[in-house]
């Protein structure tokens, strides 16, 4: 880890405040929506799919913007300062359409400064390495998450799991991402810029039209997989309490955490391919374990949903950073990417669970994710896949 750049290991820090944030009312946020707010199934899913949407835009934009005038830095600062400072407002809000606004606020805010992140990172990243350097953002990311996750458990588990005290918990994000906000501003350096000349001369290459092509299993798996909000959902169906929630997402964060570095140095050794056969095997297991709908298997679910999670996105980040040339542009199509299929499919998945029931939801997904792997199979077989 010594051979990280500074800048990257501040940016991980950064993201570990973040994260921390995000975590803190993650686990409950599907809750306060459906048990506090009394919203359906289908409003928790219009929620994530408008919030996950808003973000499409912004990622192509800043992405592009990145590229095309040499503005990094200003768009990271400018997404952590809108996350900072929507996820307290949301213990202000009484109905699912407030909630909505200030998470397509924060999602917008995450649009702004993903792909420039990224393509800071990949900046900073020494040649041959940059699985290793993303795996190790990544990791410090992660634990962030764990670590919020930990925060929250010990705040349900001491003051309860009422209305005011989860109110309470979203006005507590402040601090994290303040924490978080000044490290950005002040101890991470922007990448130089390009001369004027060459920015004029910006097009979108074959090499990054070929690595886009590449990424379209992964949009399409991103469809079909459970979201953050129906694991937690389907947790608490099985009977698992709202105050060891949180645990759950201790599971997945603690597997990403203690995995991502080491996934990280995999991919430059073995390559992508091999990573994302992982990834998508790991996906299919944890919705395979979440139709079994049993609380030993759930947990299981968790820790299957983190390898996918950690893995499938370091391989894909460096990926980007070794194959595109107009890096920010592309981080920016992934991340839309993402977002987009993430939120039609969110939305269908809500849908489907709220008039047709839990288990036919469960098995729509299992059957698509499991789809999706074995075409993924069969492309890598026949060498297709330019990974």
């Amino acid at each position: 880890m010594k051979t990280i750049d500074k800048n990257v290991v501040m940016l991980g820090w950064v993201s570990y405040f973040t994260d921390m944030a995000t975590a803190m009312i993650q686990p409950i946020l599907p809750l306060f929506v459906v048990l506090i707010l009394h919203e359906g199934m289908d409003k928790l899913g219009f929620i994530v799919a408008v919030a996950t949407f808003v973000s499409y835009a912004m990622r192509l934009l800043s992405g592009y913007l990145s590229d095309r005038y040499g503005i990094v830095k200003p768009f990271v600062v400018s997404g952590y300062v809108l996350s900072s400072l929507t996820k307290p407002l949301m213990g202000l809000t009484h109905n699912y359409q407030q909630i909505t606004a200030l998470q397509s606020l924060e999602r917008f805010g995450k649009g702004m400064r993903s792909a420039p992140k990224d393509l800071m990172i990949a900046a900073y990243s020494r040649e041959n390495a940059s699985g290793k350097t993303f795996g190790f953002h990544k990791m410090l990311d992660i634990a962030g998450e764990l670590s919020g996750t930990l925060i929250l458990f010990g705040l349900l588990a001491y003051f309860g799991q009422s209305e005011s005290v989860m109110r309470n918990i979203f006005y507590a994000t402040l601090i994290p991402g303040v924490i978080g906000l000044v490290l950005m501003i002040f101890f991470v350096q922007d990448i130089p810029k390009v001369s004027k000349y060459e920015r004029m001369k910006f097009t979108f290459s074959p090499e990054d039209k070929k690595t886009v092509k590449a990424l379209l299993v992964y949009f399409f798996f991103t469809f079909f997989i459970f979201s953050d909000a129906f694991f937690t959902m389907q947790a608490k169906q099985v009977g698992i309490a709202t105050a060891v929630i949180p645990l759950l997402f201790v599971v997945s964060t603690g597997v990403q955490t203690a995995t991502s570095y080491l996934i990280g140095t995999w991919i430059d050794k073995i390559g992508v391919k091999r990573i994302m056969l992982f990834a998508y095997a790991s996906g299919v297991t944890s919705q395979g374990l979440l139709y079994l709908q049993n609380p030993l298997s759930t947990w299981f679910a968790f820790a299957f949903l983190g390898l996918f999670t950690v893995a499938s996105l370091n391989a894909n980040r460096a990926y980007i950073a070794n194959k595109a040339q107009n890096k920010g542009s592309v981080y920016g199509i992934f991340y839309a990417g993402v977002a987009l299929f993430g939120a039609v499919g969110v939305y269908v998945g809500g849908v489907i669970w709220e008039h047709f029931g839990m288990q036919t939801a469960l098995g729509y997904s299992l059957a698509g994710t499991l789809v999706m792997l074995v075409l993924f199979g069969l492309i890598v077989r026949n060498g297709k896949q330019a990974v």
